[in-house]
């Protein structure tokens, strides 16, 4: 009788008896499987090292929870059909799990057959027997160390990893690249920032970084105008978008711009290849978001060149999907950018565009774009423009009619959508601007009372709006004192270029009205310290040196 033909299993249990008994290593085991099996039944690398090791599918994923749990993690959704499809090569994991089968096997990624390296940093292979890595046996190996579940409303904690976590089901696709360059220098600066490596939020960028940054941006550009996901990985990938609009207001700029950076990255390799038109248009969206939303961080650092371009991406994605309001949404914040770095002119005109854009259905970016119309306004009347003031004024109660239109969704996101505190504290500011005072001062009171002690960024712009409308009302030593408390009651890493960019106005109108005071260099001084540099020579508008 002929024998019957010898199955995968039984080949791999043949090569790892007889390679236990020469004392081979699992390792040199699932080598040999590898070559063997391989030609005859596409057996996978990483599949080679389970079947070296004589264990099924359930107990790979045993030991990957068990990791978690020993780390003090939420038990992962891996399961075997994820983990299946690991070893067919039909999908490729993610940092995360890729990092968990790597800490698993004793193996290099490599060595499992996928792209390297591990986001752990380390050698796996050398820790064979060791115990997984703690939070303390190193600063990189945080990064494989506190990595949770990143999807769903809850996740977004500012103390996690959760942006080198991919989760159940991320493929990088048929089209998918090994990761660049600006992926290394991002991981790795958000590794410094992570280990306490003492960068601040008013350092400057260095030149690696910005090259980074702007390369990934224009890396997005290329695949936007080239172009297969699921529908429920992009459900995921929406609800991590609203985890960021929660967690914009109280992360440092920088972590925050490295994680949603990482996303941005990855959805790049997403957009590699051309999807069907309605999972495109979604993925469009996404894209679109994380870049609206890296360039709401970029005018947060003072980079109002890299915030431009990445509003510029923003709009060619928009513009994919034929959302009039996505488009007015990117629009109405880019207008943010000469709103504090530029011309009021250039604001209102991009308000005034974004209301266009927005139509007559009432969004957050409808409600959004009279609020900065009144804002730019409320500039251009402090410096002289007559007719600017009731303008203001009526676009503040469009905005306030529009607003009172706008379902729950669009107003409790601070970054996507707008929201009562934002809405009063643009009333307040333009009150404040167009020269009344106690309007001013009631709205942006009723601004602080809505805004929570985490909202960092827009609490402390209220505060120092609050500082000048003091100011104002002729009070320049009570104003300088509240602008320089607003500055001191940030922690450090909060102290980003824009809260200091308008600190330093405050100083700027005290000396023009009042001259150089003893409190206005004692103000000056305060906020050199808080910034971490020699006082600056600050020139105010009528060219005079401060």
């Amino acid at each position: 009788m002929p024998e019957p033909p010898q199955k995968e299993t039984d080949i791999a249990r043949r090569i790892r008896a007889h390679g236990l008994a020469r004392g081979q290593s699992p390792a040199e085991i699932a080598g040999e499987i590898y070559d063997q099996c391989g030609p005859l039944f596409g057996t996978s690398r990483v599949k080679s090292h389970r079947l070296a090791r004589g264990v099924a599918l359930s107990d790979v994923i045993a030991q990957v929870r068990a990791l978690h749990e020993i780390d003090g993690k939420a038990v992962p959704k891996l399961g075997e059909t994820l983990l299946s499809a690991y070893e067919s090569s039909n999908k490729k994991p993610g940092p995360a799990y890729l990092h968990y089968l790597c800490l698993v096997y004793r193996a290099e990624p490599q060595e499992l057959g996928f792209a390297g390296p591990c986001i752990c940093g380390h050698e796996h292979v050398k820790r064979s027997g060791a115990a997984p890595l703690r939070r303390s046996d190193s600063d990189i190996a945080l990064v494989g160390s506190i990595v949770r579940p990143r999807f769903g409303h809850q996740m977004m904690v500012p103390d996690d990893f959760r942006s080198l976590h991919r989760a159940e089901g991320s493929s990088q696709g048929p089209g998918s690249t090994e990761l660049g360059e600006e992926d290394i220098v991002l991981r790795r600066h958000l590794l410094q920032l992570l280990a306490g490596a003492g960068v601040t939020a008013t350092a400057p960028l260095d030149g690696q970084l910005i090259g980074a940054i702007d390369g990934l941006r224009r890396r997005m550009d290329d695949t936007l105008v080239s172009a297969t996901v699921s529908p429920t990985m992009l459900d995921q990938w929406e609800e991590t978008i609203l985890g960021y609009g929660q967690q914009y207001q109280n992360t440092p700029s920088l972590r925050m711009l490295c994680d949603v950076l990482l996303d941005f990255s990855e959805i790049r390799r997403m957009c590699a290849q051309r999807q069907p038109v309605e999972l495109q248009e979604r993925l469009c969206r996404i894209a679109s978001q994380l870049s609206g939303m890296s360039g709401l961080i970029m005018i947060n650092l003072g980079d109002h060149r890299l915030a431009r371009s990445f509003f510029r991406t923003a709009r060619t994605a928009a513009d994919e999907t034929g959302d009039r309001s996505l488009r007015a949404w990117v629009t109405v914040r880019e207008s943010l950018v000469p709103m504090y770095y530029g011309d009021p002119r250039e604001a209102l005109h991009l308000a005034r565009k974004a209301q266009d854009l927005a139509g007559r259905t009432p969004s957050a970016a409808a409600a959004m774009a009279p609020a900065v119309e009144a804002r730019a306004l409320g500039m251009l009347a402090l410096r002289g423009r007559t007719d600017a003031g009731p303008s203001a004024r009526r676009a503040l109660v469009r905005g306030r009619s529009v607003f009172e239109q706008l379902k729950q969704d669009d107003v409790s996101d601070l970054a996507y959508g707008f929201t009562e505190r934002q809405l009063a504290f643009y009333e307040g500011d333009t009150y404040t601007n167009l020269g009344d005072h106690q309007r001013g001062e009631e709205a942006l009171s009723r601004a602080l009372t809505l805004y929570t002690s985490t909202d960092r960024l827009d609490r402390t712009l209220v505060r120092l709006d609050r500082a000048t409308c003091r100011l104002h009302a002729g009070e320049p030593e009570a104003a300088l004192a509240a602008g320089q408390e607003a500055i001191y009651d940030l922690p450090p890493e909060h102290r980003s270029d824009i809260l200091m960019h308008r600190a330093r106005q405050l100083g700027v109108a005290a000396a023009a009205k009042h001259g150089e005071i003893v409190a206005v260099r004692d103000y000056r001084e305060a906020l050199s310290a808080a910034n971490g540099v020699q006082s600056p020579t600050i020139v105010p508008p009528s060219g005079e040196t401060v």
